[in-house]
């Protein structure tokens, strides 16, 4: 089966609209089918996109037999539902990030796409761009000799003044809303994409503009995350930091900085999503920094529709070719899982320094040692080391926040994750 006589249908009709329908066209889908919850936007968006059908049911559509894939561009919440439904139906799947709600999830999608042998990739369309690719290569190639740290900023403003934006889904922490998924997902993949699988994590999240217009037009508080740090240590050495924030003005963009033994690359975005045409500098041996000729090959066209196409539509090719050879090629689901870890361990250090906010007697900390020891607290997930720096209210309490992990021991550093490799 060629790419020309596929059948897609479509879950969410946002940025399934804006992308997915004209992605999956260019590259010889048939689209046929959509789906949104709200039956008005369902139609209008069928009527507008020329897609002959539409669904309220989510189900109903990925149980259609003349589908041979569905793309998932819905908010977070029910990825996991639709995925494993969509893989057991026979289909194949594409699936936007945020993947999941959490790591449990993302294992359980991972592992239904091995056991049914469909394709199943995740949307990081990011690894595709032209700045994304060339830094690949150049540090495959040796450019700047063996790596040693990575720094990235992201900073975007939502102006000063003005109400406060809706509460919506991305507010909302039950349905995988926040910064960090929404945007720090698509970085956490491009720094395992260049560095290889991530050995411990530290970070923070914090919301500085927490204020968001209810339905009713009061003023709510935001759940999630609207600024994040964090660190990122590589089983294969070096580390990488990223601040970003939504809530400063004025917005600065993207800065990237990589660096090794004998040299450094550097790129800019003037907005979250990279450019087609972005630029990389690199200097080698102390000189100053200067551009990098981009290779035709990382361009292979231009799509003026919207500056996220060329991306995902090479995303797309490679889900054909997946499909072709029976594979799932990266990124797919084990990647998504593998980034999924990495956002739960910065909610889960969120939720410890909630806990560990104030200092605690020597006692304290003796009782919860003593419950590793005497294996009260099993590893599973993941391995917290403690912060002796700040201590715990309760020390039941913190043995609640800790489930499925081993305190290590005490550390004057930063609450440590360090991820469990399956």
């Amino acid at each position: 089966m060629t790419s020309s006589n596929r059948r897609i249908g479509v879950l969410g009709v946002g940025f399934g609209s804006a992308v997915h329908i004209p992605g999956f066209r260019s590259e010889g889908w048939d689209v046929v089918a959509l789906y949104s919850r709200n039956e008005e936007r369902a139609r209008a968006a069928a009527e507008v996109n020329g897609v002959p059908d539409f669904h309220t049911d989510a189900q109903e559509l990925i149980g259609r037999d003349d589908l041979d894939a569905v793309a998932i561009a819905t908010p977070p919440g029910p990825h996991h539902e639709f995925a494993l439904a969509a893989l057991r139906a026979g289909k194949h799947v594409l699936c936007e990030k945020p993947f999941a709600l959490s790591a449990e999830q993302a294992a359980e999608m991972r592992d239904a796409a091995a056991e049914t042998g469909r394709t199943a990739m995740v949307a990081h369309e990011f690894r595709y761009t032209p700045q994304r690719e060339q830094i690949k290569e150049l540090l495959d190639d040796g450019y700047i000799g063996e790596f040693k740290m990575c720094t990235l900023e992201l900073f975007l403003s939502r102006g000063v003044g003005g109400p406060p934006p809706p509460m919506t889904w991305a507010s909302r922490r039950a349905d995988g809303g926040g910064f960090l998924g929404a945007l720090g997902s698509h970085f956490i993949d491009g720094l395992r994409y260049w560095f290889g699988d991530v050995e411990t994590v530290t970070g923070r999240l914090d919301t500085f503009q927490p204020d968001r217009t209810a339905d009713d037009g009061s003023i709510v508080r935001s759940e999630t995350d609207d600024s994040f740090t964090f660190t990122l240590t590589f089983k294969n050495g070096g580390i990488a930091t990223m601040v970003c924030s939504s809530a400063i003005t004025p917005a600065r963009g993207v800065r990237i900085a990589v660096m090794g033994s004998k040299g450094t690359l550097f790129a800019e975005q003037s907005s979250p999503n990279p450019a087609e045409d972005g630029t990389v500098s690199g200097s080698q041996g102390g000189v100053p920094l200067a551009d990098i000729e981009t290779p035709a090959r990382f361009m292979p066209f231009s799509d003026g529709r919207d500056p996220r196409l060329m991306a995902f539509r090479l995303l797309v090719r490679d889900f054909n070719r997946g499909i072709e050879e029976g594979t799932s090629p990266a990124p797919n689901f084990t990647d998504a899982w593998r980034c999924q870890q990495i956002l739960d361990a910065m909610l889960e250090l969120a939720k410890m320094e909630a806990i560990f906010a104030e200092p605690a007697g020597a006692a304290a900390y003796a009782g919860l040692i003593k419950a590793v020891q005497d294996g009260l607290i099993g590893a599973q997930e993941q391995i917290v080391v403690l912060n002796t720096g700040n201590g715990m209210k309760d020390v039941k309490a913190a043995m609640q926040a800790v489930n499925q992990a081993t305190i290590i021991e005490p550390r004057l550093e930063n609450l440590i994750v360090a991820l469990k490799q399956e």
